[in-house]
């Protein structure tokens, strides 16, 4: 499919365990194989809060995100958290941005972290992968 549609950039979105940096590892070295950017990582489920006391703890490790920010030399987008609400919302039909102040921010700063990322992909590159 990269191959075929022409792609500005990607995003790896992982987990902090070590065999879903295994494979985010693998995602990384596809798309730098087809030339194709990648913009950062996102570290999904970095931590929980408990939908009772609202207690947060690193239940699936620590730093996998940082890991590979480091090991390719790509940003860290950011991190989102595991959060009952999150999943709550979405089955309601209510993105996490509008129903909630602060997993509202931790997306739109990822968003705007990518999009920083996407304006470091050179102009004409940017122009030559419009596909619409």
């Amino acid at each position: 499919l990269a191959q075929r549609i022409p792609v500005t950039g990607s995003i790896i979105v992982t987990t902090p365990q070590n065999v879903a940096l295994l494979d985010a590892t693998k995602g990384i070295e596809l798309f730098n194989k087809v030339g194709i950017p990648v913009l950062g990582v996102v570290e999904n489920m970095s931590t929980h809060i408990c939908s009772n006391c609202g207690h947060e703890e690193q239940i699936f490790g620590i730093g996998g995100g940082d890991k590979l920010s480091e090991q390719y030399h790509i940003p860290l987008l950011g991190r989102l958290p595991l959060n009952a609400q999150i999943r709550e919302h979405a089955d309601q039909g209510k993105p996490s941005v509008i129903a909630m102040d602060d997993a509202a921010d931790s997306y739109i700063d990822i968003a705007k972290a990518v999009w920083q990322q996407i304006e470091r992909v050179p102009q004409r590159a940017r122009d030559d992968k419009r596909i619409f």
